[in-house]
């Protein structure tokens, strides 16, 4: 596996790639992953896991809502992960994770995931290196556990942002309305760690044996374009069918 260099991989889409028809594929890519996570919830033989993780303002909200909404509701949940509460505390990393993984049949999005105990402790130095590289341990062996033990479909997505389009998304929390709700004080704290955080994505990147996709997203629409080629590609690999018909009726009247 080739060595991820985030300073060497485009944040934005190929000049050649026209927006408007990208736009139009990725409308269709959206309705075919809705139809391949209803066969999903029918086959009920595979679980779907979707990570979700970039820094601060990458557009993990919005890629829920463009790739996945079309999706019925029924079989699929988003889970936000915040900072872990007292009792989480009390337990080992994984103990809360665990419980959201989904079930056969079951399509689950972590916006943020367990990977964050391997980040923002990192950078904040809250655990020691020989801690990260424990828990860097435990997190290949937990997907593993997912991906091989419960026929779980992992899907990691790195949202790759720009510093300076960081900044212009940030602002935007600051000045319009209908975004004021997702300003946090403490985004712009964390900002002025972005290199340290650059370099713990970048080994965490490297180290996890279930690869990622670095989407580059400082133009939503080519993320949404990328995401979707992923995922319905690696849904139909699964190769899902329809469950046969199963019925006790002798005949009709």
């Amino acid at each position: 596996m080739n060595t991820i260099d985030l300073s060497k991989i485009p944040t934005r889409a190929p000049e050649d790639l026209d927006k408007n028809e990208a736009k139009e594929i990725t409308r269709r890519r959206a309705e075919r992953i809705a139809e391949l996570h209803r066969l999903l919830v029918a086959e009920r033989q595979h679980a779907v896991l979707i990570i979700l993780q970039g820094m601060d303002a990458s557009g993990k909200d919005g890629a829920m809502r463009n790739v996945f909404g079309a999706c019925s509701p029924f079989g699929l949940r988003a889970v936000p992960w915040k900072k872990p509460t007292e009792l989480e505390f009390d337990h080992d990393f994984l103990w809360r994770i665990h419980k959201e993984v989904p079930a056969k049949g079951e399509m689950v999005i972590f916006n943020r995931s367990h990977y964050e105990d391997v980040l923002i402790q990192r950078v904040h130095g809250w655990i020691t290196e020989e801690q990260v590289n424990r828990r860097m341990e435990s997190i290949n062996a937990f997907e593993r556990l997912l991906a091989y033990d419960n026929n779980t479909l992992i899907l990691k997505f790195y949202l790759h942002i720009s510093k300076e389009q960081q900044r212009e998304e940030l602002m935007e929390r600051l000045e319009q309305p209908d975004k004021f709700y997702k300003h946090n004080d403490g985004d712009w704290k964390e900002r002025e760690h972005w290199d340290e955080y650059r370099a713990a994505y970048e080994d965490a990147l490297n180290r996890s044996e279930i690869p990622w996709h670095v989407v580059g997203v400082d133009q939503r629409w080519f993320r949404d374009y990328v995401m979707t080629e992923i995922i319905v590609d690696a849904l139909e690999r699964l190769n899902m069918q329809w469950p046969a018909l199963v019925t006790n009726i002798k005949g009709k009247k």
